[in-house]
């Protein structure tokens, strides 16, 4: 049977309490990867010149299968990062320019504290 990792984890020292939430933690780490894969960051960058796009736009346009456009699609929905809205029978992307500057702020303050 395999430990149950602690969902929170407390550290104490001299001045403060420092609480951990893995489960946070573990959906901030697939937010961060879901942004800094080569392909996702082109995908950003096309629909923000475009201000939105089609499935079908994106996959021609950078010369992908579908399936393969689709899937990184997927992945920056699920991150927040591209929003979705129906015109008729299309779907458009467009960017979620308040998530990316939550995300800009949370690696700012990373970058701050590390060593």
């Amino acid at each position: 049977m395999k430990s149950k990792i602690q969902d929170i984890v407390v550290k104490k020292n001299a001045k403060e309490t420092i609480k951990i939430d893995y489960n946070t933690l573990r959906k901030s780490v697939l937010t961060l990867r879901a942004i800094n894969h080569p392909l996702r960051k082109e995908m950003i960058q096309k629909v923000e010149e475009k201000q939105k796009m089609t499935v079908t736009e994106l996959y021609v346009g950078l010369k992908l299968e579908q399936s393969v456009a689709s899937q990184h699609l997927a992945i920056l929905r699920k991150a927040g990062v591209l929003s979705t809205t129906r015109d008729g029978k299309f779907i458009f992307y467009t960017v979620n320019k308040e998530r990316l500057e939550e995300i800009s702020n949370l690696v700012v303050e990373l970058a701050k504290h590390s060593n």
